[in-house]
């Protein structure tokens, strides 16, 4: 009987990765991370943050799409460790989140982060990254050059993902990415578009930081100034987004998590997560609600799910096989995906304001979303010699900056 019951939570608990799984892995592919270093930092980060949060709260964290413009930013401009140092400064960038929720309580949030600033910050972020999806859905390596079997591969791929969204039933309609993912890459195998290669000439077993840095996709974390004044900023929209997601798990369990373990606890731990993530090469984390809809759906709101799907991701970030499998997907695929994926971010922030009711016939309201919207999309960019802030953080402290000295009456 226990052996049953045993057998059930851990494929229960390897389900709740499987739900998560095609989100991972995304986003180091996009920012030309290491998807196996994304799957153990994605693990441990879970582990950080239920020991932080007191083994309360049943959500997984994994990477996060708020990033993945000022990710590709910051390679470019700055390098790879540089982001990393960055990135390691945007976790710790919740630890200020934290202590405003402990002092203040969540009307501290409220107050310095309002839908007004949050929502067209989110819609930023998914039309900055637009570009990059048309780009990658009409060719194989991303340049833009129109290649008629990479648009037909890319729209078989979309057209997939809607269906799965639209039509899914059960676990099915909580993993419209990875079903896209993967009926895109059979599709593309189909028309002989895949190299196998990379899975033959990789091992079973292998270690992934030292894959990664053979590859260039991993480097030791340098705490550049101006990487860290540029990708900081970013961590405005995933607390926000984080807020949403504790208040959606409170909904499915029935407990409220903003009190018991507090808010704080929960910012902190996706903070620290986030900071532990940078500094061993992987992407930022945050809290999934695909996997919060999962937990809605098998009833599953026992913690050791969550540390079953943690343990297992830790696993498979060895597995050399598998690595090299997500590296052989093609371009078009993912640019599929993305234009489905970057469009209902941007959407997830439009709805923030109508859910909110963010009256646009008031002049400061149209005054605070008019300037991110154009700030964050044409990626201004104020600065100093090398030090320089731009692009979705720059709009985002602009945002918050207005929302403070703008007076409400006007």
């Amino acid at each position: 009987m226990d052996e049953t019951l045993n057998a059930k939570k851990l494929l229960t608990g390897v389900q709740m990765l499987f739900v998560a799984f095609g989100a991972l892995v995304l986003v180091p592919l996009l920012t030309g991370f290491d998807p196996s270093i994304a799957l153990f930092t994605a693990g441990l980060g879970t582990l950080i943050f239920q020991f932080i949060t007191k083994s309360k709260v049943p959500v997984f964290l994994a990477s996060s799409f708020a990033f993945i413009a000022p990710i590709q930013y910051g390679v470019k401009n700055f390098g790879l460790g540089e982001t990393l140092g960055g990135l390691v400064f945007a976790g710790l960038t919740y630890l200020i989140f934290s202590l405003l929720v402990k002092k203040g309580g969540v009307e501290a949030i409220d107050r310095y982060l309002p839908s007004v600033v949050t929502g067209p910050v989110i819609i930023t972020i998914g039309l900055t990254l637009a570009p990059t999806a048309v780009k990658m859905a009409k060719s194989f390596d991303g340049s833009g050059n129109y290649d008629p079997k990479a648009v037909i591969i890319s729209v078989f791929t979309l057209i997939m993902a809607i269906i799965v969204v639209m039509y899914g039933k059960r676990i099915f309609s909580l993993i419209p990415i990875l079903s896209g993912i993967v009926l895109g890459y059979i599709f593309a195998m189909l028309l002989g578009v895949v190299d196998f290669t990379p899975i033959a000439n990789a091992e079973w077993f292998s270690i992934p930081w030292i894959v990664a840095m053979q590859e260039g996709s991993f480097e030791i974390p340098v705490f550049d100034l101006a990487a860290i004044l540029y990708i900081v900023p970013v961590a405005i929209a995933p607390a926000i987004e984080h807020v949403g997601d504790v208040l959606a798990i409170s909904s499915v369990t029935g407990k409220n998590y903003l009190k018991d373990p507090g808010l704080h606890r929960t910012l902190l731990g996706d903070g620290v997560a986030t900071a532990c993530a940078g500094l061993i090469g992987g992407p930022p984390n945050t809290t999934y609600s695909e996997v919060t809809g999962a937990v809605a759906l098998t009833k599953a709101t026992d913690i050791i799910y969550m540390r079953i799907a943690a343990i297992t991701a830790i696993i498979l970030a060895f597995a050399g096989k598998l690595g090299a499998i997500l590296k052989t997907i093609p371009v078009p695929v993912m640019g599929g995906i993305m234009i489905l994926l970057f469009g209902m971010i941007a959407a997830i922030g439009i709805g923030s304001l109508v859910r909110n009711k963010v009256d646009m016939s008031k002049s400061r309201n149209l005054v605070i979303v008019s300037v991110i919207l154009v700030m964050g999309i044409g990626n201004m960019v104020i600065g100093v010699g090398s030090i320089s802030l731009g692009g979705i953080g720059l709009a985002g402290v602009v945002g918050v900056i207005l929302n403070l000295i703008l007076p409400e009456g006007k």
